[in-house]
């Protein structure tokens, strides 16, 4: 490569690397300056997860920063040891930071970050003993115990995204914007990047990858924050004081909610629900775990019945309609959700029961 052809390939790398430093500044002032959202203007965004992401970017950029000053201006002397400098700061703050955004986006409760800080402290102990010896034989050390906290890491969040689905069908009756096994999407980019990062060696493709890793990690941040739903914190289990077990839960909701068709209001939760029929969110969850069902499927079912009332209505008189319209009147939020509800409570698709039903 001669010397016009180097002058051109840094000026690219220059400005793609700074790139995506502004990148993710204008992302990072988008969520804490933004009121609305732009992607999805009907969800309104848990707040702490807009500041954790917030906060990831301006780690971010931070961390453009230290690799550029560290490596490029050999501020220890030596190249080596800032390499070693800027990846140890990388591991121990990306590291507590991806999982803080991953668990700001389950809202079932607050799940302790310190084992994730005190995860890193041996990759920081490994790293400083790197650069004391100035020898890479450490490295494989390094990779191996990387490995093993990514394992750890799909362990935990796969068991805590089971606890908050579980808390979800329990508590709310629609799950649009709620659900979160996107969460395994963006913690598989994390770990792929970061794979890519400790396993790769140098090299401008290397260099460039990282880049296009960088871009693409703060667009599918930025989509997750705007199409997560905030919820409200429900009451405590321990609100019992003052509130007695109705011995007569079945009548109550054949009364109030069925009766009353308070399944029609969409997004309707369980907490306002035991308000309406004058019980205790937490002796209604437990009626729903005895009769072996969820919140959300007994919700949905009524929902449904309702569908092929209407259906039937319809069909009888001769009445122009569509199934998304029935879906609406009979409270689902979205024809996707109604469409995926009936399905599991009828064995076959909307369309294929009422194909069968006008035989």
């Amino acid at each position: 490569m001669n010397d016009q052809q180097l002058v051109f390939s840094n000026s690219l790398y220059l400005l793609v690397y700074g790139g995506a430093m502004v990148f993710s500044l204008i992302a990072c002032i988008y969520l804490l300056c933004r009121r609305s959202n732009a992607i999805a203007p009907e969800v309104t965004p848990p707040l702490r997860l807009r500041r954790w992401v917030a906060a990831f970017f301006v780690i971010m950029l931070l961390s453009h920063l230290w690799w550029y000053v560290l490596v490029e201006y050999d501020l220890f002397g030596d190249s080596f040891t800032g390499l070693i400098v800027a990846a140890t700061l990388d591991c121990m703050v990306l590291i507590p930071l991806i999982m803080g955004m991953l668990q700001a986006m389950l809202q079932d409760r607050r799940r302790p970050l310190w084992p994730f800080l005190l995860a890193t402290l041996p990759v920081a102990a490994l790293f400083a003993m790197i650069a004391f010896r100035h020898d890479l034989a450490l490295v494989p050390w390094v990779q191996g115990y990387f490995m093993l906290m990514t394992v750890v890491m799909f362990i935990y969040m796969a068991f805590a995204v089971r606890q908050y689905s579980l808390w979800l069908r329990d508590n709310y009756a629609d799950l649009e914007h709620k659900e979160v096994w996107q969460s395994f999407m963006v913690l598989a980019i994390c770990l792929l990047v970061l794979s890519f990062y400790i396993y790769s060696s140098s090299g401008m493709t290397y260099e460039y990858v990282v880049q296009v890793f960088d871009y693409l990690f703060v667009v599918i941040l930025l989509w997750r924050v705007e199409t997560l739903q905030t919820l409200q914190t429900q009451e405590s289990n321990d609100d019992t004081d003052d509130t007695t077990i109705p011995a007569n839960l079945r009548l109550l909701l054949e009364q109030h909610c069925e009766g009353g068709q308070l399944y029609l209001r969409q997004d309707i939760t369980l907490n306002e629900l035991s308000k309406a029929i004058g019980t205790n969110r937490y002796y209604l969850s437990q009626y729903f775990k005895r009769q072996e069902t969820t919140y959300n499927a007994y919700i949905n079912g009524l929902r449904i019945q309702h569908f092929v009332r209407l259906y039937q209505e319809a069909v009888a008189t001769n009445s122009p309609f569509t199934a998304q319209q029935l879906a609406q009147e009979s409270g689902f939020r979205s024809y996707s959700t109604f469409a995926v509800a009936f399905k599991q409570r009828m064995g076959q698709t909307v369309m294929l029961w009422m194909h069968n039903a006008e035989k």
